[in-house]
């Protein structure tokens, strides 16, 4: 726990000042009641239990007091609480090799189904973008709160040839930073004049200065989910793209479908080894603070995703709890003067 206001908590000095008061005045009052003759008949009618009672009030009252002076030093605690994020990018591979077989009934099928039981278990609130890559990256689905765009979104994947893995994690970017004037042209080709652009559209996009990097991690609107098969075959490098991620904060939870051994396919006359790039998978995950998870078979894909809804539905923060310190000072104060009103018809 830490205090944002911590010289407050010099005055947690005077507790026992107080402490020692409370016993001066108790020591004073036993000296005057020895001027009277009837104090044994008095103990006897109060008995052990009314002796012990006394002292209840007063140590509750000094334990609001306590509570009181937490609360105004400003307490920090990292507590779980409802995520906050707002959009999330699902960034799915559809390259040839997801036709591979060792996830029934293939890796896309498998990847489809899976990727709708999430956005079913996911809270209403959260927006939800979809990128598919391949030979390159698209948005096909803009985020938005209608599952049902997505599904449908999902529903007209269509497999083709290579993977941009870093291609996919900067358009992702894009859709969460529209404002930012990422281009992925620009970094596809260099820094010459991207494809497609314009004198004027070039110049602009190169006087758009990147932002200024942040804590990996610490952006909290948003994420991206990252589902691929295979290696990186063309596009933006995977770790470079993941440092422009991690230099914005943002999460890219990783997840690998597929066999980490790799095996041959073949469709229409041609065939590949596709194989598992965990070792890439897991840095992009570690890179950005977030993690990788393997998914080897339909109902792991499955776990998976329903792991990964849990941990986007709440997360934990640093937040301030003086406001509940204060309640409980509340409580206390009123605890301790409804006792003593209830057995000594007096407050403290």
């Amino acid at each position: 726990m830490t205090f944002l206001w911590p010289q407050f908590l010099w005055l947690m000095l005077a507790l026992p000042l107080l402490v020692l008061v409370y016993l001066w005045l108790l020591r004073r009052k036993k000296k005057l009641a020895l001027r009277y003759a009837s104090l044994s008949i008095v103990k006897e009618a109060l008995g052990k239990s009314q002796g012990v009672r006394r002292h209840i009030p007063p140590a509750l009252f000094l334990l609001s007091l306590a509570a009181m002076l937490l609360a105004a030093s400003r307490p920090m605690a990292t507590i779980t609480l409802p995520s906050n994020k707002e959009t999330i990018i699902l960034a799915m591979d559809v390259s040839g090799s997801m036709r591979a077989t060792d996830v029934q009934p293939n890796r896309l099928v498998a990847s489809q189904a899976a990727a709708k039981a999430f956005l079913a278990d996911l809270p209403r609130h959260v927006r939800v973008g979809i990128v598919a890559f391949a030979g390159t990256a698209q948005v096909v689905q803009a985020p938005t709160l209608s599952r049902e765009d997505l599904v449908a979104a999902i529903d007209k994947f269509q497999m083709q040839r290579a993977t941009a893995i870093g291609s996919a994690i900067v358009v992702s970017l894009a859709e969460l930073f529209p404002d930012d004037g990422i281009d992925l042209s620009a970094l596809t080709y260099g820094s010459g004049r991207p494809r497609g652009l314009s004198l004027d559209q070039s110049a602009r996009t190169e006087k758009k200065a990147p932002p200024a990097p942040v804590a990996p991690g610490s952006y909290n609107s948003g994420a991206i989910i990252l589902l691929t098969d295979g290696q990186r075959t063309t596009g933006v490098d995977t770790l470079e793209a993941a440092k422009m991620a991690a230099d914005r904060g943002v999460r890219i939870y990783t997840v690998g479908i597929g066999t980490v051994d790799g095996e041959t396919i073949g469709f229409e006359g041609w065939s590949m080894r596709v194989r598992l790039d965990e070792e890439t998978l897991k840095a992009v995950a570690t890179r950005t603070q977030a993690e990788y998870f393997y998914a080897g078979t339909a109902e792991n894909l499955k776990s998976v995703y329903q792991k990964l809804s849990s941990r986007l539905s709440v997360e934990k923060r640093e937040t301030e709890v003086s406001g509940l310190l204060a309640l409980g000072a509340a409580v206390l104060a009123l605890l301790s003067a409804g006792l003593s009103l209830l057995w000594f018809n007096r407050i403290l």
